[in-house]
Order: structure tokens, then sequence, then C-alpha cells
């Protein structure tokens, strides 16, 4: 199967929610939560993401993570993540209680697919909860629908044989990377590899006519005119988290991250990386 039948299969039967002046949404991805240890990239930025989330929570938005979200590669149990991180957790099931969360699944936390003892873990925070391949924004206004999934599908390692790659980066390419080498077969180290991975992206939302937004590389962009494809970033950069908010038809590609006051008190700030864009900006093709 090539990598646009592997995004089309993503979305096939995937679940909707309206796109309109009113809605708000917040779009996350690849968080790699983890266990805690040295190998958890999650932990160093834990309290700007608990702030992000306070806000988004208090003012209203949906939050959507696109996959990634747990690192079930190099860890093996979601419920000791999930005791690591209890308070962040808890702050999901905020909006889950209040029918404001969706979470996606990627390559890294593709077992949430089928694995009934890692949904089993979120049972008591998160009953009946459903992981989704993709996830479709419908437009009310002007069709100019936004089609969400993490990204891996463009990768054949990292889609259709996973488990391959899990096994080398659970038993290889995890110890190597503790000595300095980085994972070739990675999107998000590997810059030859990521733009690919954007180029096809690219491609097939230009095909189909619609405006893609995915994590996956850990790369932050807004689309433009001709390249509808836009992406979250990661909450794992070592200057802060980034995301994309929707707002009005309208995206916005936001850093929070730690500043220094002139006197010198510590405080987190949300930034704007780029532009605001209206969704009627971006060019559809259909």
């Amino acid at each position: 199967m090539d990598p646009h039948r592997r995004l089309q299969k993503a979305f096939f039967d995937a679940p909707t929610l309206p796109l309109s002046r009113h809605a708000r949404y917040v779009l996350f991805s690849d968080c790699h939560r983890g266990r805690g240890n040295s190998n958890d990239n999650f932990l160093k930025n834990q309290h700007l993401y608990s702030a992000a989330l306070q806000y988004y929570h208090r003012h209203g938005y949906t939050y959507i993570e696109l996959g990634d979200g747990d690192e079930l590669w190099e860890n093996r149990s979601m419920g000791q993540i999930m005791d690591i991180h209890r308070d962040t957790f808890d702050l999901l099931a905020r909006f889950y209680r209040e029918k404001r969360l969706y979470l996606l699944y990627g390559n890294h936390d593709i077992i949430k697919m089928s694995s009934a003892k890692a949904r089993q873990s979120f049972t008591p925070l998160f009953p009946r909860i459903t992981f989704h391949s993709g996830l479709i924004l419908k437009d009310m206004e002007h069709k100019k629908d936004i089609y969400l999934t993490h990204g891996h599908q463009t990768d054949l390692f990292n889609s259709t044989l996973w488990p391959v790659n899990r096994f080398l980066v659970r038993y290889l390419w995890g110890p190597l990377e503790r000595r300095g080498f980085l994972d070739p077969t990675s999107a998000a180290k590997n810059n030859k590899k990521k733009r690919r991975t954007e180029e096809k992206l690219t491609e097939w939302a230009k095909e189909n006519g619609c405006i893609l937004i995915t994590g996956h590389t850990h790369r932050p962009m807004i689309g433009t005119a001709d390249a509808p494809y836009c992406n979250t970033g990661s909450c794992v950069h070592p200057y802060g988290i980034t995301c994309i908010e929707i707002h009005h038809r309208c995206l916005t590609l936001v850093k929070w991250m730690v500043e220094t006051k002139p006197d010198q008190i510590l405080y987190v700030s949300r930034e704007k990386l780029a532009d605001t864009i209206c969704i009627d900006d971006l060019k559809t093709y259909l």
C-alpha cells in the first residue's frame, strides 16, 4: 500500500467535528509522555504543558491530540506512564468529562489502536474512550475541511512495519542515542527524512483538496496558499512546546515557553510563531 492510500485509510469512517466561527480547537502532538526516567522527553516541559492546558480549558477550547501522546515504543506500560504523569492526565480528564477531548494515535502509541491492555489503563479517568487514526473538522461555511492525523503514514517503517521499527528503537537506537547517535529512521531527527515526509503530506493535501494538519516530524509550520499543510510541532522541543489554535476559522501557530521578567521572576509566556491565517486563505485544489 502506497503512502497516499495509507493516508486515505486513516480517514475512513473518521469522526467529524463542526468547524464554525464559534468553534475553538487546540491541536497538540508528540508529547511522548514517558515513565519519568532519563528517557522521558516530556518531563522538562510538563509544567509548560500544564499551564497551556489550564489556559485552553479556561477559554473553552476542545483539545485534540494528533498522536504520539505517550511513548509506547521505549516503554511497555501505559499504566506506569499514567501513574508518573497523573496531574497531566487529571487535566486531560477535565476536557474529557466535558466532551472536549479527542485523542488520535501515532506510530509511537499505535498499540492504542488494538491493545485492550493499553486502553484499559485509561478506563478509570476516561471511561469508554476511543482512539482514532484521523479526524475531520467539517467547514460549515466554505467547505474547506481540515483533516487531522499523525502523519506517520507516509513512511512504510513507521506504519505497516511499525513492529520492526519499535524493536529497533527499543533495543538498538534507544541505547545508541544515549551515546550520541541519532535514529536515521526518525522523521523528527533526520532532516532529509523530515523534508520528504512534509513533501508527501503537502502533495496529499493538494490532491485531496483539503487542509491537512499533522504532527510526527516535530517541525512546527503553518500552511501557505500553495501548500495547505500545517504541523503542530511537539511538546519535546528544548525551548518549549508548540501547538496550533483554531478559532474564528483561523489558524494560529503558538509557542509556550519560560521567560524572565526584569526583576528575575520566571513566568510562562504564550507567543505566536507566525501570523494568524484564515482557512479561506489556504488554497484547496478540488
